[in-house]
């Protein structure tokens, strides 16, 4: 029960359950401390969702430090099942879902793509100094030992010089189906 604004005499306005119940919001009412006059439409979905017999049973089982959090939950889950009737607060939690599980394919691929760039750049110093004791050696008119090439001196090479398997936009089209990642 609410007084209203800049009056000192006893025009009470009901709390918006009251209100849209259309019943005298009594100074005891359990709505009316999370369910203000001027946002009816909070209650409104509440009540269509879940039912006020079932808000009131539910708020009258909950302890009294939690009830704000309890109707925060329910006002939440009645605008998630207006706008989504079908799914309500789990399609938001399934579309989050989705989003990170791509964002953990992207962070793959860029970690991948370092690598891949920190190999090619080992191998590129590596050939560079044995280009330039190469380079040194028929000076002295002898040669050097570092100036064989080993295996792993190949394999480096072949790897620094491949190409990704995957480019990025592959797997944005791949994971939304061609369809933008962010929508509002």
């Amino acid at each position: 029960m609410f007084r209203k604004p800049g009056s000192s005499g006893g025009v009470v306005w009901p709390c918006a359950a009251c209100k849209l119940l259309r019943r005298r919001c009594a100074q005891n009412c359990i709505f009316a401390p999370y369910f203000p006059a001027d946002e009816p439409q909070k209650f409104a979905n509440v009540h269509r969702v879940f039912g006020a017999s079932n808000v009131n049973k539910l708020l009258q089982e909950v302890p009294v430090g939690q009830r704000t959090d309890a109707v925060s939950s329910l006002v939440y889950e009645a605008n998630a099942r207006v706008r989504d009737p079908v799914y309500g607060c789990v399609a938001a939690i399934s579309s989050l879902q989705r989003q990170i599980n791509i964002l953990h394919a992207q962070l793959a691929l860029a970690q991948a793509e370092m690598v891949r760039i920190r190999l090619r750049h080992a191998s590129y110093v590596a050939r560079s100094s044995t280009a330039a004791t190469i380079a040194v050696t028929p000076l002295t008119g002898g040669t050097s030992s570092s100036a064989t090439t080993t295996p792993s001196d190949v394999a480096l090479a072949d790897i620094a010089t491949a190409k990704p398997l995957f480019s990025y936009d592959m797997l944005l089209e791949h994971a939304h189906g061609g369809q933008p990642m962010w929508s509002y």
